[in-house]
């Protein structure tokens, strides 16, 4: 149980649409996480012993949602020896031993923790290793340790030799075995469910095998049905045009990455009656794909094949985003943290991408980052907004994010379900960030 508290005269972005600065207001948090209240400082009534902090020359946001994420890695770039089938099997049995088990929980548990201190309040994971987001999100709602909101995948599911086999998926070539992994990863406590509809960029193995679909699309209906039984949505990877669709048709409920949109996917996204909850959402991963294509290969140590398909999928997630915008597809955001390059400190990059790549408004992204993302992943009712009843989870800020989103690279005070973090402390690599600052030259 959280200690209340009130934070008054700070200037407030609720995450609403219209990206409204509201000037002196007052959020008071209850004992039970909650916020208790939230408006402008003159019409709240505080108890006059409620513990008070001063906001004055601050900014508050809700706190960040990150829709994509994986944290057992930490954003460093991957040597292509990983990517190598026999030394990949390797790698993939030794972290199912006891000690490669305790190094993932370790690791989660870290990662996890770096997106807090920088703001991110809630995670949800597109494939992990095994269980050890599940694990680490025991820790946190049993009250062992101060963490974001995590909603765990587990491993995602694949074909055999499809895009993250062997090392962070269940294999699964007909539709049987598809829904039996879905299953079990429901079973072992995961509360969303990752398909690789189509191929991937750092496990490509020609040019162009990004995107190429992979998962049938009975085997996805399948996943879908299994999971959306349990009243849990589907991600899928997908970075093809004909991938997109067919996971759209099967019933998934977000699309990640995506690619240009073929007319029908348009219309599967705003009426989809195979998903849960009737329509279906994209969420780009921007900082995942552009180092990438953009910086030195001897530096990022990419080959040839895996570059050029970089570039592909970054012109065809580009595209696919502009037109989601343009049709009012409901649109979530996502940083692919943990792969090369997207580490665990750089959400506020994610969204400084958006004004300057896809000339969004910055208010726009802010709400995307927050109560769009609350939507697109069913927690409109927990998070995202400043609003009485739903969850304390807050950001304090020196300065306006809407003038410069680094200003989320500083937060002076975290709050996550009414716990605070009144000192967070960040763990950053600094090469990347140097190697990421040239990007907004």
């Amino acid at each position: 149980m959280s200690a209340p508290f009130a934070i008054v005269g700070i200037d407030a972005l609720t995450g609403e649409r219209d990206g409204a600065v509201h000037r002196d207001w007052t959020v008071s948090v209850g004992a039970d996480g909650l916020i208790s209240s939230a408006g402008p400082s003159a019409q709240i009534d505080l108890p006059p012993t409620l513990p008070r902090i001063d906001g004055a020359g601050k900014f508050l946001v809700p706190g960040m949602i990150n829709a994509h994420a994986h944290l057992f890695a930490d954003g460093r770039p991957l040597s292509s020896i990983y990517t190598n089938p026999r030394i990949a099997g390797h790698l993939t049995r030794a972290m199912h031993t006891p000690p490669g088990r305790a190094l993932l929980r370790r690791r989660t548990r870290q990662n996890a923790l770096t997106q807090l201190h920088s703001g991110v309040t809630t995670i949800r994971t597109v494939g992990d290793t095994a269980d050890e987001v599940i694990h680490v999100r025991g820790q946190i709602d049993s009250g062992e340790i101060t963490g974001p909101r995590l909603l765990p995948a587990g491993p995602l599911m694949a074909i055999t030799g499809g895009h993250g086999a062997p090392q962070i998926a269940l294999i699964g070539d007909e539709p049987e075995t598809a829904r039996a992994n879905t299953r079990r990863n429901l079973r072992r406590g995961a509360q969303a469910i990752k398909i690789a509809a189509t191929g991937g960029v750092t496990d490509a193995l020609d040019v162009g095998h990004a995107g190429r679909p992979e998962m049938p699309e009975a085997s996805m209906r399948a996943v879908c049905e299994e999971a959306h039984g349990a009243g849990v949505l589907v991600a899928a990877h997908a970075q093809g045009r004909e991938g997109v669709l067919a996971a759209l048709r099967a019933g998934v409920d977000t699309i990640e990455h995506g690619a240009t949109l073929l007319p029908e996917s348009i219309e599967l996204f705003h009426d989809n009656p195979a998903s849960l909850r009737g329509w279906s959402a994209l969420v780009p991963t921007l900082l995942a794909c552009i180092p990438l294509v953009r910086f030195d290969p001897q530096v990022t140590g990419l080959g040839e094949v895996v570059q050029e398909n970089a570039r592909m999928v970054l012109d065809e997630m580009l595209t696919g985003a502009q037109q989601a915008i343009e049709h009012g597809i409901a649109l979530g955001i996502g940083t692919d943290s943990g792969v090369s390059y997207s580490t665990h400190s750089s959400f506020w990059r994610e969204l400084d991408l958006y004004p300057r790549l896809l000339d969004v408004d910055p208010a726009a992204v802010l709400h995307t980052a927050t109560a769009g993302n609350a939507s697109v992943l069913g927690l409109e009712g927990v998070t995202g907004r400043l609003a009485p009843g739903l969850s304390a989870d807050l950001v304090v800020l020196e300065s306006d994010p809407l003038e410069s989103f680094e200003a989320l690279a500083e937060p002076s005070m975290v709050v996550v379900r009414g716990e605070r973090i009144v000192r967070p402390e960040i763990r950053r690599i600094p090469d990347i960030d140097a190697q990421l600052d040239t990007l907004r030259v």
